[in-house]
């Protein structure tokens, strides 16, 4: 393993800006960045809105982007950094790139990958949750506590 001058609170944050873009697009706030080499390859927030595309996640967009930098569809030796826990379909695009590390914010007790019983990562990628967990959880909590009161 390469030793990190960075650790994953700095790479966290980065994606914390990137929901931060999320977030004031009107996006719910996601964020994500990619890692290879302890170097940032893909920067990505949710597009959902915007593109009009259910599938436009973080994730999606910033493995789309890392697969284009690398010239690869494999991701192995890239860490991916991303502010709330992956939904399924993120998780399924973890899986088929083979993204090596996965690190995420705060827990989606809802609709989280983890609810699902069984494989659903590639054997070959690790998981640690909860870096920064409060500021992720903070910025989704206000988004849709601020949604709620423009519906009144």
């Amino acid at each position: 393993m390469i030793f990190s001058v960075f650790s994953d609170g700095h790479f966290m944050r980065e994606a914390l800006k990137e929901a931060f873009k999320a977030f004031d697009a009107d996006e719910v706030p996601v964020g994500a960045v990619i890692v290879f080499d302890n170097r940032i390859i893909a920067r990505a927030h949710n597009l959902s809105e915007r593109l009009s595309d259910a599938t436009a996640h973080a994730e999606m967009q910033a493995i789309t982007a890392a697969s284009a930098f690398m010239g690869a569809k494999f991701l192995e030796e890239c860490t991916l950094y991303v502010t709330l826990e992956p939904c399924l379909m993120c998780a399924g695009a973890c899986f088929w790139s083979r993204i090596g590390r996965i690190v995420f914010g705060a827990r989606d007790p809802k609709r989280g990958y983890s609810l699902v019983k069984g494989q659903v990562l590639h054997p070959g990628t690790t998981v640690d949750g909860g870096a920064l967990e409060q500021d992720c959880a903070e910025i989704i909590s206000r988004f849709f506590k601020q949604k709620r009161l423009s519906d009144v």
